[in-house]
C-alpha cells in the first residue's frame, strides 16, 4: 500500500532511521517500544513528536526530528530545552 504523498518525506526519514539501526525491531528496541508500534507508524504515516528526538539520538543525528515531523517547531523546543538545562546547572 503506497503512503499518502503528504507523508512521503516523513516516512522516508523513518525508513532511513530503520535502515541505519538495521530493522524496525532494532529501532523499536532502541526506543524501548514494541515493533508493532513502529509498524503502525509506517502504516499510518505518522510518528508521534515525542519519539522524534529519540530517533535523532539513536541515528546519531543522521535523521533529524525536523525530517520526521516538519510541522513541529523544533527550533523553539531545542532553545527551550537548552534554557531549562542552563537553569538546572
Amino acid at each position: 500500500m503506497p503512503y499518502p504523498p503528504v507523508y512521503s518525506g516523513r516516512m522516508e526519514a523513518l525508513k532511513k532511521a530503520i535502515n541505519i539501526v538495521g530493522s524496525q525491531a532494532a529501532l523499536a528496541a532502541e526506543l524501548r517500544i514494541s515493533p508493532q508500534v513502529v509498524s503502525n507508524w509506517m502504516r499510518r504515516g505518522n510518528v508521534p513528536a515525542d519519539y522524534c528526538p529519540s530517533i535523532e539520538r539513536v541515528t546519531h543525528g543522521a535523521v533529524r526530528a525536523e525530517e520526521i515531523r516538519p510541522d513541529v517547531d523544533w527550533a523553539y523546543l531545542r532553545a527551550t530545552d537548552c534554557a531549562t538545562e542552563q537553569k538546572a546547572a
